[in-house]
């Protein structure tokens, strides 16, 4: 990794800041951007992984279909943002001219400086971006792209902060709406200064049919040729190509025997069985449910005895699968 790109600053946020955000918050429809999943009550990457597949297997239920899910990069994000395109944005959006003044004062000539020690560099005067780490701030990228959507019905974004999935639902092999869509996400993002790395983005198709031998032509942003995978990590589940959850479950059990082996390490220190119970929660099974309803009905008997040992004795796999769903 690049020294120069590695590190990114943080904010603190005060007290005006969490008023401010209460104020903006407040005045937000519940409908605003209904697929951004991020820095909404009760959504969370489970309900964006949920939705994304359950487009894509209601569509994959129609004759002489398939599925091709675009997985957005965009290269520092945040720091990307243009104060002024943001409060037309939330002036559109019904913001009070006040609070939007203050949030202008707020994103503009902010000060950042680096110190190493008692060494402190040369400060800098940003412009541009919105600080990291600041409560504000997912707010306001959120807003910033809730006009970034999709033109026709049969493809849906899927937004969780600054990750975008592009589902594109194709019927008898016709692209050409699905690559208007591409091409017109590129354009918004150069209209708001947000970079596209296309070499990162990455496509996964999904195709049942039997006459599949047909070559799906890649997907050209900007001139770069998109990469397809057969299996991409989205917001922390592994999708496959043939929608089987083998990897998925696979990449499961590795991480939780690496995390099982510091446990062991914990219990060789004498720890108390509460504090133990607390790290296995904290460190494997937290990692093991994670959007355990969307996956948990995928893999085979072999796949799940698997999990059942690392998941332990004292609260089954099945056990957190049946009281989630319900």
């Amino acid at each position: 990794m690049d020294s120069s790109t590695a590190y990114s600053p943080l904010s603190i946020s005060t007290t005006d800041v969490y008023l401010v955000f209460s104020r903006v918050d407040a005045r937000l429809p519940p409908t605003l951007d209904p697929h951004q999943f991020a820095y909404r009550p009760n959504r969370s990457t489970e309900d964006a992984v949920s939705t994304a597949l359950h487009s894509a297997l209601t569509h994959l239920d129609k004759s002489n279909t398939y599925i091709r899910m675009l997985f957005i990069d965009f290269s520092s994000a945040f720091n990307t943002v243009l104060p002024t395109v943001l409060i037309t944005k939330l002036s559109e959006l019904g913001i009070c001219t006040s609070t939007c003044r203050w949030i202008l004062d707020f994103l503009t000539n902010r000060p950042q400086s680096v110190r190493l020690g008692n060494q402190v560099f040369l400060t800098l005067i940003l412009n541009t971006g919105i600080p990291q780490g600041c409560v504000l701030s997912p707010l306001l990228y959120s807003l910033f792209t809730h006009d970034c959507a999709p033109l026709y019905n049969s493809k849906i974004f899927i937004k969780y902060a600054d990750d975008t999935t592009v589902v594109g639902q194709i019927d008898n092999n016709n692209e050409s709406a699905y690559r208007e869509e591409i091409h017109n996400l590129a354009a918004w993002c150069v209209n708001n200064n947000l970079t596209l790395n296309a070499t990162k983005t990455k496509e996964l198709i999904v195709d049942f049919r039997k006459s599949n031998s047909r070559r799906h032509l890649p997907v050209n942003i900007n001139e770069t040729e998109v990469e397809r995978v057969s299996s991409f990590k989205f917001l922390g589940v592994h999708i496959s190509e043939d929608l089987s959850w083998q990897q998925n479950t696979s990449a499961l059990v590795k991480k939780a025997q690496q995390r099982l082996y510091f446990l062991r390490s914990f219990k060789k220190s004498h720890l108390s069985p509460g504090i133990l119970t607390s790290l296995y929660r904290c460190i494997i099974e937290s990692i093991l449910t994670n959007s355990i309803t969307v996956w948990y009905g995928g893999p085979t008997v072999c796949e799940r005895k698997a999990l059942w040992v690392k998941g332990g004795q004292n609260r089954s796999m099945h056990h957190w699968h049946s009281t989630t769903c319900h």
